[in-house]
């Protein structure tokens, strides 16, 4: 009967080779699971750095527009600036003007005066 214990025997190698295939069927299925999941991981961290090179990208063109305004506004600024200056110098040239024609006046007057003075004078002497 050494051939019954035999074809047992090779009956149970065949189901162990069976089950180690099983096993290593399931093993190589739970490995593809985790590539898989290693993939979906990596999609969705493209995806994260996507989403920030958006809003990297919408930061820079605000800090653009904000520095632009910024910009605009200085030179409204300096331009107003200058204006006043202009201005301020025209009134200045205005004020001295009069004072030059008030000084003009106030000689006029003064040789007037001692046009008048002369005259009285010369007619005293007479």
């Amino acid at each position: 009967m050494p051939w019954a214990r035999c074809k047992k025997e090779k009956e149970k190698e065949k189901e162990r080779e069976k089950e180690k295939e099983k096993e290593k069927e399931e093993k190589e299925e739970e490995e593809e699971k985790e590539k898989e999941k290693e993939k979906e991981k990596e999609k969705e961290k493209e995806k994260e750095k996507e989403k920030e090179k958006e809003k990297e990208k919408k930061r820079k063109r605000k800090r653009k527009r904000k520095r632009k305004r910024k910009r605009e506004k200085e030179k409204v600024k300096v331009k107003v600036k200058v204006k006043e200056k202009e201005k301020e110098e025209e009134e200045e040239k205005e004020k001295e003007k009069e004072k030059e024609k008030e000084k003009e006046k106030e000689e006029e007057k003064e040789e007037e005066e001692e046009a008048e003075e002369e005259k009285e004078k010369g007619e005293h002497e007479d």
